[in-house]
């Protein structure tokens, strides 16, 4: 075993500490704990107010709540296309090939819960600039893993620019467990002496949120460096002391890594969020409340003044239905004896500027009343309310197209670790539909397919808005109306969650058919009865007047 002063940290230890470093002096960690902080309402951190309760009134979690939930108000998905591909031969088999894609990156999606990480990350990304999602590979079902990461969690080799893909390097920091990590360096081969190095540290000063610094198990930080070599992604893993895994071409081409930045800042790779500008806004707001606040309890109620020689017993002169026993021989004596002050007035100013500060700093912020929706929806159609929400939501323009970005460069990571680690190809599970029967196959997509797939990354948005619900709603409603359209039509074109239950009319219709069909049986029925008897009585005249002819 090594002696104490043959112990050297790694190199990539000392280049993550240089990055570090690096943010320490642009202030990230301690930016980034104080944006969560005032977002989650914890906007009194470290505040002595003795007895006093603090207040506040939060404006930024309102904002950052209505302008996230506009930016992921449509639904995702990642379409892959063969449209750029010009070898027309060879261009439906990749047709074939992107359509099988489709429906397997929908499936990750869906299995991945990534309309809950796009949202997540998207929060992060308004909040303090940055949202950062990770990319694994599940080897075992070829199936790529999405993982969340702080902005605090990356160190950039370029921290000037914000194009993931041409940065020199990327450092990703993790918190894990010692055992956990000493099974993986064991797995890679490394000595019984090293495995001894990796040992608990209290690195927990960059971590995001004051509650990720107080841990439970033993931990460690494990670092791991990205580059590019020959067009190629390359990496290393390291603890402190202990190099885990060294230099891996993982012919990847791609960086298994994408971030959304809010708002781009020049010469800044991380981007401004709508929190860190706030705050000096929302400490006034709460500041002019707490001060309303106190001059209320200080001076808006009468207070009672005795005279304590004067009463016997002062001690109860705030209680209710107590009587108050005074020394003297006349009514003067009481009232010189115990009285009540007169509750001051306090001016209106304080009230006003506070209110003024929050519609102004809402307006300025785009997030006005009228532009966050709050229409009666009973006063105004839902084409009205949705042109008001569209005209207001212009400015997030901007926040949609970095989203729309954000998942397309996912997208392209999922292809490239695909192409590169899908050895035996993909199986797809494919859904035909013959004679109103489906059928389910397995179609393997071959690598040499995957890799000569020139694919073009699309994202297709759905509006899944309630006053888009609303206003398609009722443009079927007037079609139907104008008698355009029949009652199972505007039941058909209806979306599946749609705000009229379409499955109970759907069911309604069915009961229809089923009784008119019933009807429709039993007038047969009746037809069949009466063309019978018709026959009956015809043969009953036949012979009648056969009898007749006869005699």
């Amino acid at each position: 075993m090594k002696l104490k002063n043959e112990i050297k940290e790694t190199p990539l230890w000392q280049l993550y500490d240089k990055g570090v470093n690096y943010n320490r002096t642009v202030l990230l960690y301690e930016t980034t704990n104080k944006c969560f902080r005032f977002f989650n309402g914890d906007q009194w951190n470290g505040l002595k107010s003795g007895g006093i309760e603090p207040v506040s009134y939060p404006i930024i979690e309102p904002i950052v709540n209505y302008k996230v939930g506009t930016v992921n108000q449509n639904e995702w998905a990642i379409h892959f296309s063969s449209d750029n591909f010009d070898d027309l031969e060879k261009r439906n088999i990749f047709k074939q090939a992107c359509e099988l894609l489709n429906k397997r990156v929908a499936r990750v999606w869906e299995k991945d819960s990534m309309d809950y990480k796009l949202r997540k990350a998207s929060t992060d990304s308004a909040v303090i600039g940055e949202g950062i999602i990770y990319v694994d590979y599940d080897e075992e079902s070829d199936n790529p893993i999405n993982e969340i990461l702080n902005n605090t969690d990356i160190c950039y080799g370029n921290e000037n620019s914000s194009d993931i893909q041409s940065q020199p390097y990327i450092i990703v920091k993790m918190r894990r467990p010692v055992e956990q990590v000493r099974r993986l360096a064991q797995a890679k081969g490394v000595s019984e002496d090293e495995l001894l190095l990796i040992q608990g540290d209290q690195q927990v000063f960059e971590e995001a949120g004051d509650s990720a610094r107080q841990e439970v198990n033993n931990m460690c930080t494990v670092v791991t460096k990205m580059y590019k070599e020959n067009g190629t992604v390359h990496f290393e893993r390291a603890t402190r002391y202990v190099t885990i895994q060294k230099d891996t071409d993982t012919g990847l081409t791609l960086y298994p890594l994408a971030h959304m930045i809010w708002k781009e800042v020049k010469g800044y790779a991380r981007g401004v969020g709508e929190v860190k500008y706030l705050i000096p806004n929302q400490i006034e707001i709460n500041k002019t409340l707490m001060r309303r606040v106190l001059i209320v309890k200080l001076c808006a109620y009468p207070k009672n003044v005795v005279l304590a020689d004067k009463v016997q017993n002062p001690q109860d002169a705030d209680k209710v239905g107590v009587t108050l026993r005074v020394n003297g021989s006349t009514i003067d004596d009481v009232r010189k004896a115990f009285t009540s002050t007169t509750p001051a007035n306090m001016s209106s100013d304080a009230n006003l500027l506070q209110e003024e500060m929050i519609s102004k700093t809402r307006e300025l912020k785009n997030a006005s009343e009228m532009a966050t929706g709050n229409v009666n929806p009973e006063d105004a159609s839902g084409k009205a309310i949705l042109a008001v929400q569209q005209a207001s939501n212009l400015p997030l323009n901007e926040h949609i197209l970095a989203l729309k970005t954000f998942v397309e460069d996912l997208g392209r990571i999922y292809l490239d670790m695909w192409t590169v680690y899908a050895e035996q190809g993909l199986n797809i599970v494919q859904t035909k539909k013959v004679a109103e029967q489906e059928t389910e196959s397995v179609v393997n997509v071959a690598m040499e397919v995957l890799k000569q797939l020139k694919a073009t990354v699309k994202v297709d948005i759905t509006p899944k808005s309630p006053y888009d619900k609303l206003a398609v709603e009722q443009s079927l409603e007037n079609l139907l109306k104008s008698k355009y359209i029949t009652f199972e039509e505007y039941v058909n074109a209806l979306d599946d969650d749609s705000v009229m239950p379409k499955q109970k009319l759907l069911d309604i219709i069915k009961a229809q058919k089923e009784k008119e069909a019933q009807i429709q049986q039993m007038k047969l029925q009746a037809n069949q009865m009466i063309d019978n008897a018709n026959k009956v009585v015809g043969i009953a005249d036949e012979m009648n007047q056969v009898q007749t002819t006869m005699m």
